[in-house]
């Protein structure tokens, strides 16, 4: 099978990338530390040197992870605008228009998520 030259680096860096996962995963499992099977006070969980009370498993409410995942998605909108900003000149109204389009869909999908109550901390 013949590659072109372009794609030498793209499958060297997967290598690397691919390898460096599989050390980490084989040198966290083979150095780490050893837990110990059964129930023993050394096994239980602390937090600051006071007991535990009640079950680690306690469900979280879905607003705190639609809030995170509403966070992380508008965040990611604030990081496509940079290299229009930088470079906002050099685009003229093509780029304009292009960036105008990219945040009314996201003005769309802030009212849609807006009008269905996931910012409503209340309900």
């Amino acid at each position: 099978m013949n590659l072109p030259e372009n794609y030498i680096p793209i499958l060297i860096q997967a290598g690397v990338g691919l390898g460096f996962v599989i050390v980490s995963l084989l040198g966290a499992h083979f150095l780490g530390p050893q837990q110990k099977k059964g129930n023993s006070v050394k096994n239980s969980s602390w937090e600051c040197g006071i007991p535990v009370e009640g079950n680690a498993r306690t469900p979280f409410s879905i607003k705190y992870f639609l809030t995170a995942v509403l966070f992380v998605l508008f965040d990611i909108e604030i990081v496509f605008f940079y290299p229009y900003a930088v470079n906002f000149r050099e685009f003229g109204m093509e780029g304009f228009l292009a960036v105008l389009t990219f945040v009314a869909i996201f003005f769309v999908a802030f009212f849609y998520v807006w009008k269905r109550g996931a910012l409503d901390w209340d309900k």
